[in-house]
C-alpha cells in the first residue's frame, strides 16, 4: 500500500473500498473503517486531519425501501422517504457509486418528493460506463424504478424530473447514458461528485510534461454544460472536485478547468465554508451550470463529496 494510505483515518462511517478517482463504495454491518484500494496512480504521500470531515451516520431512514433486480449486475436500492409518501408528482434520483445509506439521507433531506435509486457496480469508472452499453437498459430500468413504486405506494405516481449524481467512478454511467440523444433528452439534471475525468495524450503524460487531454470522454458533459449554462434551459449541471491529482489520467480540477475554457467561464476564487466541514475555494458559475472547487489532496477530502449528497443535492435543484 502507498505510504499517503498507510496512516489512513478511521471514521465512524461503514468499510468503504475506495479508488481516489475510480473507486466503489461497499458498506459492511461490521466494520467501522474507510479502507483503501488504489489504482495505478500517484497520489499526494499526504495525510491531512484539520479538517473535519464528518460523515453521515449510517442508520435506517423512514420510508419504503425496495430492490430492483434483473436488470444490472448487482440488485438497485430504492427509498422513498416518508415525507413524500402521500405525493402523486416525484423528482426520480438515479445515484451511481455510494453506500445507499447515504443516498438514503440525502433522499430524507430533499426539499421536495423524491424517489432515490442506488446503482453500486463494482471499482472503476469502466464497469459503470459498460453497464449501459445496451442503450435500452436504462429506460428499463427507470421503467421498472417508476413500476415498483406504483405498487409499494399503490399510487399512479408521474416523474417530473428526472436527476443523474455521480460519485468518484459513477460518473462513466452518466457519461454513457447522457451519449445517447434518446437518454439526453429525458435527463433534467446532473450532479457529479469528484468525479470526472479522462486520459493523457500520450497516456499517462501529464499536462506539466507535455500531455494533452484527451477531451473525446468529456464531449457528453461539455454538451450538458452548455445546455445548462443557457438561462432558458430547463437542465442544472453541478460538480464539486478537489485538489487530487491522480498522476497517471486527469484530475477533476484540470476536467473542469477544461470544460470552462470551452465555454469560455471564468472560475473565480473564494474562501468559504462548504457541508460537512469542507472549504471552499472555487467557484464558476453561468446560467444553471456550476463549478464548485473545494480544498483537499487526501482520500477523505474525496469522500467529503459523497457524505455531502444532500447538501449538493438541494444545491442543484436550486440552479
Amino acid at each position: 500500500m502507498r505510504p499517503w494510505l498507510s496512516t489512513y483515518l478511521l471514521y465512524s462511517s461503514c468499510a468503504y473500498l475506495l479508488l481516489v478517482s475510480h473507486a466503489v463504495l461497499s458498506t459492511s454491518a461490521c466494520a467501522q473503517e474507510d479502507s483503501v484500494k488504489v489504482a495505478s496512480q500517484n497520489p499526494s504521500p499526504m495525510v491531512e486531519s484539520a479538517r473535519q470531515h464528518e460523515r453521515i451516520k449510517q442508520q435506517a431512514y423512514p420510508g419504503v425501501s425496495f430492490e430492483v433486480s434483473g436488470i444490472l449486475a448487482r440488485p438497485v436500492q430504492v427509498f422513498i422517504p416518508e415525507h413524500s409518501r402521500g405525493s402523486m408528482d416525484f423528482d426520480l434520483l438515479v445515484h451511481f457509486h455510494g453506500a445507499s445509506y447515504v443516498v438514503q439521507h440525502s433522499a430524507s433531506k430533499h426539499r421536495g418528493n423524491i424517489i432515490a435509486a442506488s446503482v453500486n457496480l463494482g471499482s472503476g469508472s469502466k464497469v459503470y460506463n459498460d453497464a449501459f452499453e445496451d442503450t435500452t437498459r436504462f429506460q428499463h430500468l427507470i421503467d421498472s424504478v417508476v413500476t415498483e413504486a406504483r405498487g409499494h405506494l399503490e399510487s399512479h405516481i408521474k416523474v417530473r424530473r428526472l436527476i443523474l449524481s455521480g460519485f468518484s467512478a459513477g460518473y462513466g454511467a452518466i457519461r454513457k447514458i447522457i451519449s445517447s440523444e434518446d437518454h439526453y433528452a429525458t435527463v433534467d439534471a446532473v450532479l457529479l461528485l469528484d468525479g470526472i475525468h479522462a486520459s493523457y495524450i500520450p497516456e499517462r503524460e501529464v499536462l506539466a510534461h507535455g500531455g494533452r487531454i484527451d477531451s473525446s470522454g468529456l464531449l457528453p458533459y461539455l454538451k450538458f454544460a452548455r445546455d445548462a449554462s443557457r438561462k432558458s434551459s430547463r437542465k442544472r449541471f453541478l460538480i464539486t472536485h478537489s485538489e487530487i491529482f491522480p498522476g497517471t489520467f486527469v484530475s477533476t480540477t484540470e476536467a473542469t478547468d477544461w470544460l470552462l475554457r470551452q465555454l469560455d467561464i471564468r472560475r473565480y476564487p473564494v474562501l468559504k465554508w462548504g457541508p460537512l466541514g469542507m472549504q471552499q475555494l472555487s467557484e464558476a458559475r453561468r446560467g444553471h451550470f456550476t463549478v464548485l472547487g473545494f480544498a483537499g489532496n487526501s482520500a477523505p477530502d474525496h469522500i467529503d463529496h459523497f457524505h455531502s449528497l444532500y447538501w449538493f443535492l438541494n444545491e442543484l435543484m436550486k440552479l
